[in-house]
């Protein structure tokens, strides 16, 4: 990865440090200790400062993130609505628990209190796509959908 190139991109300016991170981030699915430590020799800035900002929003991760990323709602409408019931057939068929990352970096499984899109609950985002009104049902289909996009992407 070429930190150098992404920190260029926004002309070196510490005013960008969240977009300069969600660009590494996008990158790597993660942001490596070495790729803040190089944010903070480019920008200028104490280390504390960049890994102050890459653990203050959620949307950072300090570790390795999965290729698909799998999100649970587990708000009130959506808990009423069997959201539990589907996280578990998540686990079950991914074989981690919810706030983990697969071995193999193919998935990582997670909840969140909601997402606001409660008229479509139960609510599950797979790789950046909403899908409501979900059942258990579905996610076969869905985590087969996955592993068949990572196996084409290998060959």
């Amino acid at each position: 990865m070429d930190v150098d190139k992404i920190i260029d991109k926004y002309g070196g300016k510490r005013r960008y440090l969240i977009a300069i991170l969600q660009d590494v981030q996008e990158e790597e699915r993660y942001l490596p200790k070495e790729a803040l430590c190089r944010v903070a020799e480019r920008l200028g800035m104490p280390l504390v400062d960049v890994f102050g900002v890459a653990t203050f929003y959620s949307a950072f991760s300090l570790v390795p993130r999965g290729r698909h990323e799998v999100t649970v709602c587990v708000g009130t409408a959506c808990h009423v609505r069997g959201s539990r019931r589907i996280l578990e057939e998540f686990e079950r068929r991914i074989g981690v628990r919810a706030g983990c990352t697969t071995e193999d970096l193919e998935f990582t499984l997670e909840t969140v209190n909601c997402l606001g899109c409660c008229a479509i609950g139960p609510v599950v985002v797979v790789d950046k796509a909403y899908n409501g009104e979900m059942t258990t049902g579905r996610v076969k289909g869905i985590v087969d959908r996955c592993r068949e996009a990572a196996k084409v992407e290998a060959s």
